[in-house]
Parts: C-alpha cells; structure tokens; sequence
C-alpha cells in the first residue's frame, strides 16, 4: 500500500518539474545529471534557454562561430563543443567555472589562436581537447593552475615550437598528444614537470633535433613515439632518463648509422622494452640495416667518446648551432625560423613534407615498418586507459540521440596506427607479444523521462493531468 504522504510528494514532484525543466529548441534533456543535448543541428550559435544549472552540455557538429562570458554556467561538468567552426573564443568565457572536468574543443579548425587566459581557474579539468583546431603556436601559461588535467589532446595542429616550461603546472598529466604536429625540435626544457606522464606522441612531426636532456622530468613515461619525423641521430643520454619505458617507437626516421649512432645502439641493445625497427639509411654499406642488429664491428674506427658526439655538438648552451641534414634537393633561398638559436647564421631550410601515409587495408592505415596494432596494455596493477579513437559519424545519427561515454577518461589517439593487439621484436630478439583489448564504447538513447521540446501545448496538457491524476491519488490515499 502506499503511504498517506506518497500522494502528495508525488503531486509535488510533477508540479515543480517543468519550472526546472526548460530545454532549448530542437534540444533533448533530461535529468540525473542534468543534460543537454543540442547536437548536430546547423546551429550558428550556442542555443537560448539552456537550464541555467545543467552539468553536461553537448554541442558537437553545428556551425557554431564564437563562445563568449554568458554562454554556459559554471555548474557545467561536461562541454562537447568539436566539430563546430568557433573562430573565436572570448577569454572570459570559461571564468568561474570550478567544476568543469572535461572541455572537447577539437575539430575546430579556424580556431587558430587562443588567449592564455582561456583555461585559467579550470583546476578540477582532466581532459582539454584542442585537436584539428589550426594552433600554430600556444602562448605562455595558457595552461597554468590546471593540475588535475591528465589528458591533453594537441594532435593535428600546425604547431612547430613548445616553448620552455609550457606545461611545468601540469603535475598529473598522464597523457600528451602531441602528434601529427609540424614540431621540429626539442629543448632541455620542454617537458619540465611532467613527472607523472605516462604516455607522450611525438609520431608524424618534422623532428630534426632532441637535446640530450629533453626527457629528464620524465621519470614514470611508459610509452614514447617518435616514428615518421626526420630525426638523423638520438643520443643514448635521451633515453637513459628513461627508467619507466616500455614501448619505444623510431622507425621510418632518416638514422645515420655511424659514430653519432654508437651511444643509440649501446642502449638498445640493454633495452628490455619493446621497440620499433631503427632502419639506416647511411653510410651506404648499411643502409637498410636495422640498427638494433649491428654488432661492434659495425662501427670500425669508433672510439667510446664517439657516444657522446651529440651531446657534445648539438647542444643550444654550447655552439648555438643546430645539425640538420642536407637535403638532397636544388638550392633554395634559406628560411629564418624565428625559434632557431642564430648568431647572424642562416639554416638551410627544413626538410620537404613527410611521405602521406599509404593506402588502409581492410579499413586500417599502415605504416612502414610498424605493426598496425600499436595499443600496449598497461601493467599489472595500472588502471586501464582504453584510448580509442572517437568515431565521429556515429554522434548524432537519430533525432538528436544522445551518447554516454562508458569511460568519461576515454579518448582517441585519433590516428591510424593505434586499432588493438600489439606483437613486436624486442632488441634482444625475443618476441614481445601484448593485447590490449578494451570494451567497445557503447550508445543510448536519452533514458526515460526526457523532454524533447517540440510542441509546448502538449506537454503543458500533460503536466497539467499528470498533477490532476496526482491530486486524487492524494485525496483518496487520506
């Protein structure tokens, strides 16, 4: 039987739920948390009416141009902007809001540029999206106080320089995503603070240049790509600051395979990880070889203070001068790159655009010399990063259907080299075979409840019997 007072709490309920209630048009909400979603719509602006008290907002796939103060509120936990064409986003426009956890800006490519003041007082974000949004630089601080982000997504922009000390706040970042950029060097202090990453993507850039103490904050790194630049040599010194890898990636780089490559070999060859092929394409005699496979006798005339050759010559402190290959190609005017260390010197101009990828198999990119299935599994005892790349023609597909990631912290390496198991050969000539299998995201419709604000009318009828029905309950139950 019901209790006397059920009635009337029901009646309460039902009368007070479309004054908190409201949804924009061609919107669906709902509550427990309180949701909106306005996906997929051509809107050319962010919506009126969004509940002033909504935690998750999702806007994704419109054609909206600008964010600015006023917008959301700061009660906002969840914010899908991607896929949207925001040129421009007023620095304001965020302030305040000290409960937002995840902010999906990416996809937007005529963002360009950001203020630094953008994110600043965001100190509960795990998870910033700025992938495909056309950032050729990031100014200073534009990331300071953010230290419980752990996921930065800057993938497929047009960046060329990490300034020092960028992401120095960023304590609890575990995951940087740095690929498909234009980088083409990395200084002493360019990762500083970052002692608890966990995976770093430098794959698909035009590195030409590691300073042999890039890496020395980076003390609990698992996973480090560096595939598909135009790196010639990497002292062993990089790497030895190393002690937490697992998987090392430097395949299809131009390796010269000499006396500068001693110090590289020597700590491959201790390397208990997995790694990539490291293929040479000089001197001529081992061109094609892989440098894992060379013994000593390889390196004929090579002194032990040949290991040290980078450390010694391709340091900012020391020459200012940095060693770039030659490229085989007719003279060009040089180009001054303004973060080059100069004294009156000119460079020659950087190395002709990395090789397209070449066509997918079965759906699936490949590249040269690296097993499509590049996902390592984490360790015993690590939490399970599924990081899959977010399949963007399935949003909104239906009459605004909603989508409720299972794992909130689950996002896309948005690239092709990252689909499932692994299987690699590690320096020592064992097999290294590792599966990573995570649980499909899954898709649902809004739960029961929704208000999908399409006729008015009708639902204020409705509300108006539902409260009718409820009153007699109440009468009769007393």
């Amino acid at each position: 039987m019901f209790k006397r007072g059920c009635g009337l709490e029901f009646l309460l309920v039902l009368c007070g739920l479309e004054l908190s209630w409201s949804c924009p048009r061609h919107c669906i909400c709902y509550m427990a948390p309180s949701t909106v979603s306005c996906q997929a719509h051509n809107f050319l602006s962010v919506p009126e009416g969004i509940p002033p008290h909504s935690e998750r907002i999702f806007l994704q796939n419109n054609k909206i141009h600008r964010l600015l103060q006023g917008h959301f509120s700061p009660t906002t936990v969840t914010l899908w902007i991607y896929s949207n064409n925001i040129t421009y986003i007023e620095p304001s426009t965020f302030q305040g809001f000290t409960l937002l956890e995840e902010l999906d800006l990416g996809d937007n490519r005529y963002l360009r540029s950001l203020s630094a003041e953008t994110f600043h007082g965001l100190g509960r974000l795990h998870a910033l999206h700025l992938y495909r949004c056309g950032l050729s630089a990031l100014p200073n601080n534009i990331f300071q106080g953010l230290r419980n982000l752990q996921y930065l997504y800057l993938q497929d922009n047009h960046l060329e320089y990490l300034q020092d000390d960028l992401f120095v706040d960023l304590h609890n970042l575990s995951h940087l995503f740095l690929h498909g950029n234009r980088l083409w060097s990395l200084h002493q202090n360019t990762f500083r603070g970052l002692g608890a990453l966990d995976r770093l993507l430098l794959h698909h850039n035009q590195l030409q240049w590691v300073d042999r103490l890039a890496f020395h904050d980076l003390r609990r790194l698992t996973t480090l790509y560096l595939f598909n630049n135009s790196l010639t040599e990497l002292a062993g010194e990089c790497l030895t600051q190393l002690p937490a890898l697992e998987y090392l990636r430097l395949n299809d780089n131009p390796w010269e395979c000499d006396c500068k490559a001693l110090s590289l070999w020597d700590w491959l060859k201790k390397f208990r990880g997995s790694t990539s092929s490291v293929g040479c394409v000089a001197p001529a005699e081992l061109a094609g070889k892989d440098l894992k496979q060379l013994r000593k006798e390889d390196f004929p005339n090579c002194s032990g203070s040949e290991s040290l050759h980078q450390s010694k010559t391709n340091t900012w402190a020391g020459t200012n001068k940095v060693s770039l290959k030659q490229e085989p190609h007719p003279a060009q005017p040089p180009q001054t790159h303004p973060h080059h260390p100069q004294l009156n010197e000119q460079f020659p101009s950087p190395p002709s655009p990395l090789p397209q990828p070449p066509p997918a198999i079965n759906g699936v990119q490949v590249v040269p010399g690296v097993s499509p299935d590049m996902i390592p599994d984490q360790r015993p005892g690590r939490s399970r990063n599924c990081t899959r790349q977010r399949v963007r023609g399935s949003k909104g597909k239906g009459p605004n259907e909603v989508h409720i990631l299972k794992e909130m912290a689950d996002k896309e390496y948005s690239s092709p080299d990252f689909t499932g198991k692994y299987d690699e050969t590690s320096s020592n000539g064992s097999n290294t075979r590792r599966k990573h299998k995570c649980t499909p995201r899954t898709s649902v419709r809004p739960p029961s409840g929704v208000q999908q604000a399409t006729n008015l009318g009708h639902s204020h009828h409705t509300h108006l019997f539902l409260c009718s029905i409820s009153g007699l309950l109440t009468l009769i139950l007393r």
